[in-house]
């Protein structure tokens, strides 16, 4: 809602953030992107309504997609149990749906995890040099698995409209897309394999990551577990040079963390820059 002395939004926390200014009319601009969030019954609470508060707003289409119907926040329900070993089944169950009621929506289409962060205006921007008509999708680039690699689900991955096209047509089939198990990430990004999508490049032009599967705590220390070492495509860098100064999401920001993050891009303001920190 609104708040009636400032004009700005105020949250159910009673937090208030000035609305973001709408961007000049350029091909970023113009992008329509579709946002489908996947969480559980016990998260809408606790994870799904901050980022229904802060970053989904600015999506131009919003799903949240769950295993149970709820008419009030409201969700998406499928015909999946909950836990980590029907994943596969709820990544490809709510790439179908986007498929099936919005594909004709929109441009682009972004699935996050209810503990994503996601900066949309510069995932627009991101996006403006790439043709969605070409069979794309981008993420946090693992180098594990599968041939080309995958992306990681948590970072939040995006599919060009080609690309959704093709999975919708033909994912359902066993024989070109795994239909079961752990790993939805891991699963989606074999399908995509076989569908003949892309996986691309997502750095920008200094190497440095745009899409994170970590919080930024945990890419400026490089406190990072054995396993990520291990898949990230990049190296497992760390500090603040391995980041892009445009980063387009982060993992593991659940709950309050997300206000935290929507509170220092887009309210926090400074008074006076010293370009010679460094935390490396």
């Amino acid at each position: 809602m609104q708040d009636r002395y400032s004009g700005r939004a105020s949250h159910e926390d009673g937090a208030v953030y000035d609305d973001v200014q709408e961007a000049p009319d350029t091909m970023a601009s113009r992008l329509r992107i579709s946002c489908w969030i996947m969480t559980s019954p016990r998260n809408l609470e606790k994870r799904a309504r901050f980022i229904q508060m802060t970053w989904a707003k600015r999506c131009d289409k919003v799903v949240f997609i769950s295993s149970e119907t709820n008419t009030t926040f409201p969700t998406v329900g499928l015909n999946v149990s909950e836990g980590r070993n029907h994943l596969t089944e709820k990544t490809l169950g709510g790439f179908r749906y986007i498929y099936e009621h919005h594909f004709d929506d929109c441009d682009w289409f972004f699935k996050a995890d209810d503990d994503t962060y996601l900066v949309v205006e510069n995932l627009r921007h991101f996006l403006a040099d790439f043709d969605t008509n070409e069979p794309l999708y981008f993420g946090h680039h693992f180098k594990a698995i599968i041939k080309q690699g995958y992306s990681s689900g948590g970072s939040g991955l995006v599919v060009s409209k080609e690309a959704l096209r093709r999975f919708g047509q033909h994912g359902h089939r066993p024989k070109i897309c795994r239909q079961k198990g752990t790993a939805g990430d891991a699963a989606f990004g074999q399908c995509m394999q076989s569908l003949e999508v892309k996986l691309a490049n997502s750095t920008d032009s200094q190497g440095r990551s745009k899409f994170h599967c970590m919080t930024p705590h945990s890419h400026l220390s490089g406190k990072y577990p054995q396993w990520y070492r291990k898949y990230d495509a990049n190296g497992a860098k760390k500090g603040i040079q391995s980041m892009s100064d445009h980063p387009i999401s982060f993992h593991y920001v659940g709950g309050y963390k997300q206000l935290e993050l929507e509170y220092l891009m887009y309210r926090a303001r400074i008074h006076h820059y010293v370009p010679s920190l460094s935390l490396d």
